[in-house]
Order: structure tokens, then sequence, then C-alpha cells
């Protein structure tokens, strides 16, 4: 059941408002100046003599096409150019032509302005000639709210004297009777034939918050918050559990590394077998590491010998040297050097034509 409130706009300042209300397929009350405010939508309806009307067969795939060449069609029409009009192009009719309307822009912005000012926002603003039912021949004539309105089968104007003999070749338009008009009236909000609240003049509608998909994509939200957690913590156990496993790992390697009965405690692996291979090798960097570098150091120079090797608690290794003369102790020394030990030379005597003495090899 459509339910909703004609407004009629007054062509001028000085004109009263007017108004029908509509229920069903009647119009159940009327009056003049503005309608008490109720929950019925409002739809405006625009001076007939504000509005040109015009038919065409225009294009449905889209309204920016139908739009594009409704604005070709009007500039044929009019020495104004398209641009400088508003422009509104009515419903897709099944295998007929659409009706286009066209209006000064400053009307369009004057109306809005003065309904805005009554605290009305229209739902539509409808002209009034589309209210009529469209003849099948011939035009019709009605008063709809104290404007004479005409209307043919593709036409719609203002009733003028003299315009409306000019249009209709003299012939009198049939004039409607009043149930006639409020019932085409009404049966015309079921489905509008045309909108002039169409591009910058489109009504704004306040889209309502959705709440139940807010409160899924918040749990989607929450839910994928918790996965990734979830993940990080997964992630972090098991790098846990691995560092766990290669400590276990260690530890038992450790332990085979140690002397049979050692391993039976409940000491620090690692630190035992670290004091083991300590004791071992002996302190510093032990004594075969540094006997070893220190014969490699001599077996490369043919006029050095070692004659003893004293290996002390504190790391250092006391070499006996026998060199052929001073030049070859001192790059004895000093390869020692390069190998990464601090080297200490004590005084060297000559016996016998050769240089003898100590170097204290530390690491």
């Amino acid at each position: 059941m459509t339910t909703a409130t004609l407004l009629f706009l007054p062509p001028d300042e000085a004109a009263p408002w007017r108004w029908w209300r509509v229920a069903g397929d009647a119009v159940v009350d009327e009056g003049e100046g503005l309608p008490a405010p109720d929950d019925a939508a409002v739809v405006a309806v625009a001076p007939a003599d504000a509005v040109t009307l015009h038919w065409a067969d225009l294009p449905a795939r889209s309204p920016a096409q139908a739009m594009a060449a409704a604005r070709i069609v009007v500039g044929d029409a009019t020495a104004v150019p398209a641009h400088d009009l508003h422009v509104a192009v009515g419903r897709d009719a099944a295998g007929g032509e659409r009706a286009v309307a066209v209006v000064a822009p400053d009307r369009m912005a004057g109306w809005l302005a003065r309904l805005a000012a009554e605290g009305i926002d229209p739902a539509a603003i409808v002209p009034a000639p589309l209210l009529l039912p469209a003849p099948e021949e011939g035009h019709v004539r009605a008063d709809l709210a104290g404007q004479s309105v005409v209307r043919g089968r593709t036409s719609g104007w203002a009733d003028e004297a003299r315009l409306t003999d000019l249009v209709t070749a003299g012939t009198a338009p049939e004039t409607l009777p009043r149930d006639v008009v409020h019932a085409a009236a009404a049966a015309s909000l079921a489905a509008l034939p045309l909108d002039l609240r169409q591009g910058p003049f489109a009504r704004r509608t306040r889209r309502a918050i959705d709440w139940p998909l807010v409160r899924r994509l918040a749990a989607m939200a929450a839910l994928i918050l918790l996965l990734t957690l979830a993940i990080d913590v997964v992630r972090i156990a098991r790098y846990s559990f691995g560092a766990d496993a290669i400590e276990a790992r260690a530890d038992t390697i450790a332990r085979q590394g140690l002397a049979r009965g050692a391993a039976a405690g409940e000491g620090d692996a690692g630190r035992m077998l670290a004091a083991r291979l300590s004791s071992l090798r002996g302190p510093g960097a032990g004594f075969s590491a540094t006997a070893a570098a220190v014969y490699q150091v001599v077996q490369a120079s043919p006029g050095a010998e070692v004659t003893g090797l004293q290996f002390e608690p504190n790391g250092t290794m006391r070499v006996s040297l026998s060199a052929a003369s001073e030049v070859e102790a001192n790059a004895v020394k000093a390869r020692l050097e390069r190998a990464g030990f601090a080297v200490t030379a004590s005084v060297f005597q000559s016996a016998n034509g050769r240089l003898t003495g100590d170097l204290t090899v530390a690491p």
C-alpha cells in the first residue's frame, strides 16, 4: 500500500502551498499550506510551467548512456546549451519512448532551499503533467491543486489558452474528472515516471550501519588475531623444544667425553668437559698447540734448533734455543709472534760459534 504526500510547489512565492495525502490508490485528504509532519514520504510536484518535457527513444544499457543521449536531444531542441540546464531522464518504458525533463538549475536549487527551510527533504520531485494519465490519442486536461495542466501521449505543459490551441490544433483537450485525476496521481506514486532529483540534485541517503555485519567482521578480526597469536605461540614452542633438544643432545655428547664415573652426577657436563680438556691440554693454548707452533717455526729456520722445552703451570713455554747467528734467533722470535704468541727473549750468549738463550712463549 502506497502512502505519501504530494506537495505542490507554488508557481511563484505569492501563491499558497497545497498538498494531497495519498493512501493506496486514492487521495484521502488535501489542504492548503504545508502538511502536518508524519511518517509518510513527501513527493514534491514541480509547476508545469517551470519544466519542459520531451519524449525520446533512449538507450537502456546504462543511466550514463541514457543521460548522454538525452542531452543531445535537449541540445537539438533548445537554444541554451544542454550543460547549462538540469536534465533528468524518466523510467525505461518497455518498447516506448522515455520522458526527458529540462529545468533551470537555479529553479531546482530554489525549490530545494524553500523545502529545506520548512524542514522538508522530498523523496522525489515530479513534473506536474506526469501525474495525469497518458491518453491513447489526443490530449487531456485537469486541475492539479489550482494549476491547470494539459498532457498528451508524448507531451505535457501548463494550460495556456493560446499555447494549448496551438499545440492541439484547436481541438479542445478532454477534461478529466476529479476522481480520475486522483486515481492517476496515486497510481503514479507506485512507479514515478520521472524524478527531477538526479545528478547534482540527487537525494543524499544516509547509509545505515549494518550492525550484524559489523559484529561478524569484528568476530573475524578477533579470530584472525587469535590465529596469528596461536601461530606465534606454536613457533615459539617449537623453537623452545628444539633448543631444549639440542641442549640435551649436547649434554649427552659432553658426558660421553668425560671420564667414566664423572658423568654420573647432575653437574654441568659442558663445564666439566671444558675443565677436563683444560687439564689434558694444559693451561693457555696447551702444551701440544704451543710445542707444535714452536717446532714448526724452528724447522723453518735451518740454522736454529731446540735444545730444551719447559711448560710452565701458567701456560707459558720456556724454549732453549741454539742459533747460528743473532739474525737467526731474531727470525725465530718474529715468526712465533706472527703465529699469535707473545715472545720474550733472554740474553743470548756466544759459545763455540753459536748463540744460545731462552725464549718465553705465551698465548
